[in-house]
């Protein structure tokens, strides 16, 4: 997999401790996709990057215990521990 085109970053230490480094649109300032030191072979896409409405459902879930009381995870998702 290759990235193309500009980005801003972002960098920001997580409540773990460790680094990830976000990347935004210079237009917009949508997150498009972020990097974690602790998965460095990974490129993390947010969901929120794609529009279209038969993008597959997530099957992994990160920071639940920073979401809003009224948001409930897919049965069967993974859960970061």
């Amino acid at each position: 997999m290759a990235i193309a085109g500009t980005s801003n970053t972002f960098v920001r230490v997580g409540d773990g401790g460790s680094t990830s480094t976000f990347h935004f649109c210079p237009t917009c300032g949508a997150t498009v996709y972020y990097t974690n030191e602790e998965r460095e072979d990974r490129i993390i896409i947010t969901v929120g990057s794609f529009a279209a409405p038969t993008f597959p459902a997530s099957n992994f879930s990160v920071y639940e215990e920073h979401m809003h009381f009224w948001v409930e995870m897919p049965l069967g998702i993974e859960h970061m521990d």
